[in-house]
């Protein structure tokens, strides 16, 4: 019989199932690839999204890596290194080199200095505090790159840096342990010169005289002792030993940086550099013939301060002269008086004489034009006197304990007033 329609489909639809049972060998017909495809692709396709995300994790690690911070800043630090070498470009001395006699010039010859306008500076806090107040440097010789480093390189600019044997510096130098690093400066200009604020907070109105003071070492230390009391300013006449000299500048330890300096004046110039009226007061050993007399011998070993024996006897014995003549031509003898008593009105000026000859007969006339007084320290008798510097620096802050004592008995008075 024939099959039907039905049976026949029925047929084929089992016969189709039968024919994936029948093995077959390989082959590479487009039925089984397909089938092998097929079955492949649908886990594939059952998971796309965790396959994508570890392909994509691997693929944003470079992308975040230049937007770190912390690499980038690590470059930028080193970066700024570079302009500061261009600041510390320096050349170096070859042998001859004419400008390493030129340090020995500046130091030695006070011509030489003040024809050129230059100064030698030593060490780093003194050209430390030279750059603060503006000196402008002209020239710098340093033995090592970190000694150039310890200072202030933006300040450098313009000037010549010179890399020198240590040796050398040990030559030029008179100091025992030197530091390495040796400064030619302009002259400084007191009027163009930043002085610390703090030293102008604590000034105070009195004004120093140096007549006479002829040793370096004194002189420095008076400038110390000066800044160090709060002194408005110090007046050089002319025949006191150069401030700029190195040994005066080294015993300063920075003071002509803290507080003008006005050198190789006259004494007739003195008074414009004073305040309006200020009183003169001068430090001296020297008395009035009247007076003299009725003094015992044993004055002339120096009962006061702060000039040699030889000074004081040879003013005994001189007698009256055209200089005494003057002076009684003039406003009178100075009266004396303890250091301790009281003398410091603001303002004032004190007068420091050189150990030798003392003040001048122009300064003693200044300090009774004035209304001043001679001021002494009484030593025991047959003992050396104070020297110059350390006189100096007793009165000087025995002025500023004097001014301070009266404006607080001037408070305490206001004070009592309001409560009354």
């Amino acid at each position: 019989c024939i099959p039907t329609s039905t049976e026949m489909a029925s047929l084929v639809r089992r016969a189709v199932r039968l024919s994936f049972l029948v093995p077959r060998p390989p082959s590479s017909g487009a039925g089984p690839v397909r089938g092998v495809r097929a079955l492949r692709r649908s886990p594939v396709r059952v998971f796309p999204p965790g396959a994508q995300a570890k392909e994509a994790a691997p693929q944003a690690q470079p992308q975040a890596g230049p937007r770190k911070k912390p690499p980038a800043r690590e470059r930028e630090e080193p970066a700024k290194e570079p302009p500061q070498e261009v600041e510390l470009r320096y050349e170096r001395a070859w042998p001859g080199d004419k400008r390493l006699s030129k340090v020995v010039t500046v130091a030695k010859s006070r011509a030489f200095r003040e024809r050129h306008g230059s100064i030698l500076l030593e060490g780093r806090r003194l050209i430390t505090d030279a750059l603060a107040a503006g000196a402008v440097p002209r020239t710098l010789f340093f033995s090592s790159v970190d000694h150039l480093r310890e200072l202030p390189t933006a300040k450098l600019k313009g000037a010549t840096l010179v890399k020198v044997r240590f040796e050398d510096i040990k030559t030029w130098s008179d100091v025992i342990a030197p530091q390495g690093v040796i400064g030619i400066f302009s002259r400084p200009d007191h009027a163009k010169m930043t002085y610390p604020k703090v030293q102008q907070k604590h000034r105070l109105p009195l004004s120093l005289i140096c007549d006479n003071v002829r040793d370096p070492g004194n002189l420095g230390t008076i400038l110390r002792s000066a800044a160090g009391a709060g002194c408005e300013r110090v007046l050089l006449l002319k025949g006191c030993v150069d401030a700029w000299e190195p040994k005066v500048l080294r015993a300063g330890m920075g003071a002509h940086f803290r507080l003008p300096i006005i050198c190789n004046l006259d004494w007739e110039m003195v008074p414009s550099y004073l305040l309006p009226d200020t009183c003169v007061h001068a430090a001296d050993s020297t008395m009035e013939p009247s007076l003299r007399a009725q003094e015992e011998p044993v004055v002339l070993t120096k009962a006061s301060w702060p000039y040699e024996q030889k000074a004081q006897l040879a003013r005994a014995n001189q007698g009256p002269d055209k200089d005494s003549e003057e002076e009684e031509a003039g406003p009178g003898p100075l009266g004396v008086q303890q250091y301790h008593e009281l003398w410091m009105e603001a303002p004032v000026a004190l007068i420091i004489g050189g150990e030798t000859h003392g003040v001048s007969a122009e300064a003693k006339q200044l300090a009774g034009n004035t209304g001043g007084r001679r001021l002494a320290i009484p030593v025991v008798p047959g003992v050396e006197s104070l020297n110059a510097a350390m006189a100096a620096s007793i009165l000087l802050f025995e002025a500023k304990r004097q001014l301070h004592r009266g404006e607080e008995t001037r408070s305490q008075r206001a004070g009592v007033g309001h409560s009354c």
